[in-house]
């Protein structure tokens, strides 16, 4: 089978190009495994984060890719819960054990053996991939391939962050970012609760238009003040001063979620500005997002398909993955890259 293989880790440039087309044999399916024929495959910044090295696959070469839309193909012999030709969505979580104290409360995406898919095993940039039964996702009619591709990570992860917001329904929330993430927890605010409004924060002009056009009620550049306090900011970016400048926007009480695998080293000249007074003081609080749960990716699945989000996107085939990953990074464009497959 044809795939896309990161034999090393370095800094992605337009001189170097870090996945290699390689030609695979089609795994096998273990006992509680399914086989599934890969249609389509989201590119998510935790790819340039485990090729950078932030995140990085406990072991080369991998093939990386968590945002799978596909097709079950063959099972093991103790599989279940699906049938031949089901479509199915495979996310980022790949594995948790079940039993220890956090998968007990349902935070399995704490579980000390989490796994996760395109880093501790084989992902989506590839024709097959084997996923275990029970954290394969049914999709929901109605959600075109390509556009529920973004939605098992980028969507997902989004709706366990606007979750640990603690949100009202007349809420002020912040967007510090504005990718794939944001521009999905912009739709689904404004389909949630109508009468909340959604702040935008971010460098690019082209995505502040693009915020807005989605019916955000103001956008503007990382470090401008919003017209009124907010009552939570998620911020998505990989640097430290988005934090240190959303900590200002949130009314006293206010959240900050941070949904990022690692910041930076680049900037962290800009912790020194944090003051206590004017970024921490009054009761505000960070909360951090690790990781998503079957749990989050199969509601947001639901309510996307009830609310009819559809992602911007922009689609790859499979050789051009390097293209899709170096588009992501430069950071410019609108909307979510999706590799085509099959």
């Amino acid at each position: 089978m044809k795939a896309m293989l990161l034999r090393q880790m370095g800094m992605l440039t337009e001189s170097w190009q870090p996945l290699e087309a390689a030609d695979l044999p089609v795994p096998k399916p273990g006992p509680e495994e399914i086989l599934v024929r890969v249609a389509v495959c989201g590119v998510c910044h935790t790819e340039l984060d485990e090729i950078e090295g932030r995140t990085s696959p406990p072991r080369l070469p991998v093939v990386l890719g968590h945002q799978v839309v596909g097709y079950v193909e063959r099972f093991g012999k103790h599989a279940a819960g699906f049938a031949s030709g089901d479509r199915v969505g495979v996310a980022w979580i790949h594995h948790a054990c079940g039993r220890c104290v956090q998968c007990a409360a349902g935070d399995e995406n704490l579980c000390p053996k989490f796994q996760a898919t395109g880093r501790d095993v084989n992902g989506g940039y590839a024709e097959y991939m084997t996923v275990p039964a029970a954290f394969a996702h049914p999709m929901p009619s109605g959600l075109p391939d390509a556009e529920a591709a973004p939605l098992l990570c980028a969507g997902a992860i989004g709706y366990r962050s606007l979750r640990l917001a603690q949100m009202g329904q007349s809420g002020r929330l912040g967007l510090t970012g504005f990718g794939a993430s944001g521009h999905l927890v912009l739709q689904l605010v404004r389909h949630l609760w109508p009468a909340a409004r959604v702040f935008v924060f971010c460098r690019s002009e082209a995505q502040r238009d693009f915020a807005r056009q989605l019916g955000a009620a103001w956008a503007g550049r990382t470090e401008e003040t919003a017209p009124e306090l907010l009552d939570a900011v998620i911020d998505t970016t990989p640097a430290w001063k988005p934090v240190v400048e959303a900590l200002r926007q949130l009314r006293p009480g206010g959240r900050l979620i941070i949904n990022a695998i690692r910041k930076e080293d680049t900037d962290q000249g800009e912790l020194l500005r944090l003051r206590y007074t004017e970024h921490l003081w009054m009761e505000r609080e960070i909360k951090t997002v690790a990781n998503v749960t079957r749990r989050d990716v199969r509601e947001f699945l639901d309510l996307a398909a009830q609310a009819g989000l559809r992602p911007e996107v922009r689609q790859y085939p499979l050789e051009e993955a390097n293209d899709a990953l170096l588009a992501l990074k430069r950071s410019g464009q609108p909307g979510a890259k999706v590799l085509r497959i099959h």
